[in-house]
């Protein structure tokens, strides 16, 4: 399950990266340039991209067993 998360999110952080160029025009390609919708379309996808990250690789702690 761990390395289907950072896969997806992989993915999903150069894809929102990729919209943030777009949209940008740092990366004038396609029917996206310089259109901010998708620099705040890529952001959110950035930022569901790190909470993956996150998740995914995240310590779980060795709680004691509950009497």
């Amino acid at each position: 399950m761990k390395w289907i998360l950072n896969i997806l999110g992989i993915f999903l952080l150069l894809m929102g990266t990729i919209w943030i160029l777009q949209g940008t025009g740092l990366y004038p390609v396609g029917f996206m340039a310089r259109q901010m919708k998708y620099t705040y379309a890529g952001i959110v996808v950035d930022v569901i991209a790190v909470v993956l990250f996150v998740v995914a690789n995240r310590r779980r702690r060795n709680l004691p067993p509950s009497s």
